[in-house]
């Protein structure tokens, strides 16, 4: 029979992760597809009921890349109730009677490069150590130039001339990434395209609103799951900042703990688990950047972020910080989503009228 590969999904993130798996193990690999209503329907039909949408979500996608033929799962493990998830889902995925191998590949909070190498040499025995450090070093560059293009997208994107040209391009960009094994190619790619990108006529006033998203990292980084929140604030005339992406998470967050820590010790002594830290440091943040305000987003009865959430509304009053809480869950409402979302719009610009 023949080997299979797939993975949840997370944004545009199924790509360097599909490249990476497909080089290093030689085997096919099937993305799971793009999340919809029906995923989110079948991780819940199957889930416990007091476990977070991510767990759903991840589970909705399993279910629907085993049905299309893969029988190889990864999931990533680490951070905070996640890292138990890996054995939760398998147990369930083997009481539906699906035949399947299954790898997580964080063990603890971070990435170890030795046990993912001997991971995928297990998988694939003839896995050089030079071709699984390429491949590494490509996808890591991938994903840090695909993260640097998305900073400039969020920023401009409310305020081209023409719609939808910062989306077309970022999908030819991201062709032409694919298209190359070659990391001197993959670095020309980058500034090509991030030149192009800053060649897109926009018509950004100097004073226009921006706002900042924190919170919960799956729903920052999954558009589904936020009911594509950033879209809704481009088209609201926003510059979008949200900190939390792979970049952050595989190897910046460690080298700003510390940093993290002293900023925030006027309100939190020790870290909060997961991001909950890392969001009492980036409302600080905001305010001192002179944002106009901030959305917090996270999965219901996500445990860190139900933490966090005090200090982040103590500091935002202390500060007379604008800020709009989202806890989403599988019986969520768009169109509730965009109500609030108006309300908190209409609020920043009278806030800024005044000012």
């Amino acid at each position: 029979m023949e080997k299979i590969i797939s993975f949840p999904h997370l944004g545009d993130y199924y790509i360097p992760i599909s490249i990476f798996l497909e080089r290093t193990t030689k085997l096919k690999v099937i993305p799971s597809p793009p999340i919809t209503k029906k995923t989110i329907e079948l991780g819940a039909k199957y889930s416990p009921d007091s476990v977070c949408v991510p767990f759903k979500y991840n589970l909705g996608n399993f279910i629907e890349t085993l049905e299309n033929g893969a029988n190889i799962l990864f999931t990533a493990g680490g951070g905070c109730r996640y890292r138990y998830y890996a054995e939760v889902t398998e147990v369930i995925l083997r009481d539906l009677n699906y035949n399947f191998e299954f790898y997580k590949l964080f063990s603890g909070d971070y990435l170890n490069f030795r046990e993912v190498y001997r991971l995928f040499k297990k998988i694939n025995p003839k896995l050089s150590l030079y071709t699984f450090i390429h491949n590494a070093i490509y996808t890591i560059l991938f994903i840090w130039q695909m993260d640097k293009i998305d900073k400039i997208i969020r920023k401009n994107i409310g305020f081209e001339k023409k719609k939808k040209q910062h989306i077309t391009l970022k999908k030819e960009m991201l062709k032409k990434f694919k298209s190359t094994n070659s990391i001197l190619k993959l670095i020309l790619y980058y500034w090509k395209y991030k030149h192009l990108f800053k060649k897109i006529p926009i018509d950004k006033p100097k004073d226009c609103l921006k706002v900042g998203i924190i919170g919960e990292l799956y729903t920052a980084m999954e558009p589904f799951s936020s009911y594509f929140l950033e879209k809704e604030l481009a088209n609201m005339n926003i510059e979008i900042k949200r900190y939390t992406n792979l970049s952050y998470l595989l190897w910046q967050k460690i080298w700003l703990k510390k940093h993290m820590l002293r900023t925030t010790k006027k309100y939190c002594k020790y870290t909060l688990g997961a991001d909950g830290l890392d969001n009492v440091y980036r409302t600080i943040k905001l305010i001192n950047k002179k944002y106009d305000g901030i959305i917090h987003t996270k999965p219901f009865g996500c445990t860190p972020e139900v933490g966090a959430i005090p200090i982040i509304q103590k500091i935002c009053q202390e500060n007379n910080m604008p800020i709009l809480f989202f806890s989403y869950d599988v019986e969520n409402s768009n169109e509730g989503m965009k109500t609030r979302l108006e309300a908190f719009h209409d609020l920043l610009k009278v806030r800024r009228e005044h000012k």
